[in-house]
């Protein structure tokens, strides 16, 4: 058994524990500033050092031990914002009062909910979703966001995303309706509510789709992006802030 410690900038680290679950990776811990990711000494040391590159890749062997379960160890229940309780499959802890339970498997795809920016989005939507009010999640990933929208009582939720393989995984734990593709697929002027967690420059790309997209008096949640990035074209009431990362209602 071996571990390969990867460097990642923290937005990086959500599309790196997806990556790694494609190469058979046994458990994922978090360091300092770090990725320490778990492997069988069958797994190809030569491949995964070209793949991971740019996140200047070291290799060092590991103990027999069950890196599985200090992984789960790794990802405890969370509480974030008023409402939220986030969980992995493997929790057996009841939902504290008062609570919603959003159950992520961490890995899967992108949007474990530990990332702030998925915070500030969690946050965002427990502000503004109305009862019975139409969603769109835009880079859905993990479909976290699109889950939580429908714990929050919203009405019809959907969510795309130009990745294959992360609508699979949504799909396979979030019921509404998925999509691969973009909010240029979605019907004019039917959206109360949109978020979009992903990057600043996509998010500039997208500007002219939400505006067409968009209902009269709708509210739009932008994340995924630092302060310094943020993205152009887009008018704040309110701007939510963790750490370096943002979230902006407008």
């Amino acid at each position: 058994m071996f571990s390969l410690i990867l460097h990642a900038a923290p937005h990086e680290e959500d599309y790196v524990i997806a990556e790694l679950a494609d190469f058979g990776v046994l458990g994922i811990t978090e360091e300092v500033g770090a990725l320490r990711a778990f492997f069988d000494d069958i797994a190809d040391r030569r491949v995964l050092l070209q793949r991971f590159g740019q996140y200047r890749p070291r290799i060092e062997p590991a103990e027999d031990t069950d890196w599985a379960q200090v992984s789960r160890d790794a990802w405890p229940p969370i509480m974030v914002g008023q409402r939220f309780y986030l969980v992995p499959p493997w929790a057996q802890d009841a939902t504290p009062p008062g609570r919603l339970r959003l159950e992520i498997e961490p890995g899967m795809a992108c949007g474990t909910g530990r990332h702030p920016a998925t915070q500030l989005c969690l946050e965002a939507l427990e502000k503004y979703v109305r009862p019975g009010c139409p969603v769109l999640d835009v880079g859905t990933g993990s479909g976290i966001l699109a889950q939580a929208a429908l714990l929050l009582g919203a009405g019809r939720v959907v969510g795309c995303d130009v990745d294959t393989d992360a609508i699979a995984v949504a799909r396979a734990r979030v019921d509404v309706p998925l999509f691969v593709g973009s909010a240029d697929a979605v019907q004019s002027c039917s959206q109360d509510l949109i978020v979009a967690n992903i990057d600043s420059a996509t998010v500039e790309l997208l500007g002219p789709e939400f505006a067409r997209v968009r209902r009269p008096a709708s509210t739009l949640i932008l994340s995924g992006f630092p302060q310094a990035d943020l993205p152009k074209g887009f008018s704040a009431k309110q701007m939510y802030q963790r750490e370096e990362w943002v979230c902006l209602i407008c």
